[in-house]
């Protein structure tokens, strides 16, 4: 809309009463019928007749890698060339080294992978630790996790409420009972039902150990409050996992001044942070810290929020003009 543009919003299915609230303020604050039009539905349905549609000369779309990709072919397949911009998710990564403040690690790596239930792209699932401060950094985040307040999620104590519908619910059952068969889980791993959570989709916060590194769920996007930790002989190692995956979008780490700016240098994702004890992986700031991905979390390489990002909503063009006596 900065740029020129009328849009067509579809929100996720199972959360579109905020994004109809959002869009009834734009409407109270003045602005024309017709330039913002929200639609509902599945995306099988809703959101392939939009991607589907000619008259839409551009999509920009959040979401999993599958659908993403799915657009981005369709789209490639136009008569000319449109903008698609994706952004597809993550398999987030922190890098504890032995020389990091564990406290600060512990808080920050907590935050990030178990507020909203662990239920947004930018969550932290996998911790790879250096060995000297494996059992430390484990036992602090365990009992940060345990510690945490579960229950209704519009009372101000609350930290942790229930997953967005019963297909997560489902999910972290299948995931969590591979976990125990695989590894050990040492807090978590159970849908809980007291207090009144019977009655929604309360998955407990999770944290796994002891699962081989070549486990499926090192690399796949659970989207749930489930924190994968694995001890790591050196950075290097570390940073090799962290890297070997197809996906790029947010990681932590945590160590000395040098070892930072190594990470920096070495680490393929597009939102960095280091030694942030308010999430290892979550939190950008708009304005501040633009957010994207690289590899297969996003299509432009462009972060939302930076200098380069809204160009992609523009046509450019050149104009020369011979003066004529």
């Amino acid at each position: 809309m900065v740029a020129g543009n009328t849009v067509v919003f579809k929100p996720a299915t199972n959360t579109s009463w905020g994004d109809a609230l959002m869009v009834e303020c734009a409407k109270e604050a003045g602005l024309p019928t017709g330039v913002i039009n929200m639609v509902t539905g599945p995306g099988a349905t809703v959101g392939d007749a939009l991607t589907n549609n000619l008259d839409v000369k551009g999509v920009t779309f959040t979401g999993s890698k599958e659908v993403g990709m799915e657009i981005y072919r369709k789209f490639a397949n136009r008569a000319y060339p449109h903008p698609v911009i994706l952004e597809m998710g993550g398999k987030n990564p922190s890098i504890i080294s032995k020389n990091a403040d564990i406290e600060d690690a512990a808080i920050g790596v907590v935050r990030a992978a178990f507020g909203l239930q662990g239920q947004k792209c930018s969550a932290n699932s996998r911790v790879f630790v250096e060995e000297p401060v494996y059992d430390a950094f484990v036992k602090r985040i365990v009992e940060l996790t345990n510690a945490l307040q579960i229950g209704d999620p519009t009372l101000q104590k609350t930290f942790f409420g229930p997953v967005n519908n019963k297909n997560s619910y489902d999910d972290f059952a299948k995931f969590t009972a591979d976990l125990k068969a695989s590894g050990k889980i040492l807090t978590g791993g159970e849908q809980l039902m007291e207090n009144d959570m019977d009655k929604g989709y309360f998955c407990a916060p999770t944290i796994a150990v002891d699962v081989p590194l070549d486990h499926y769920l090192w690399k796949t996007e659970m989207f749930l409050p489930i924190l994968m930790v694995a001890p790591i002989k050196s950075l290097e190692e570390a940073m090799h996992i962290a890297n070997d995956i197809d996906y790029g979008l947010t990681a932590g780490f945590y160590g000395n001044a040098e070892e930072t700016e190594w990470f920096f240098d070495n680490i393929e994702a597009g939102t960095t942070y280091a030694n942030r004890p308010q999430g290892s992986t979550t939190g950008a700031w708009p304005g501040f810290q633009p957010f994207g991905g690289w590899k297969g979390s996003g299509s432009a390489g462009k972060n939302g929020g930076g200098l380069y990002y809204l160009p992609f909503y523009m046509h450019e063009q050149s104009q020369t003009r011979v003066k004529r006596a």
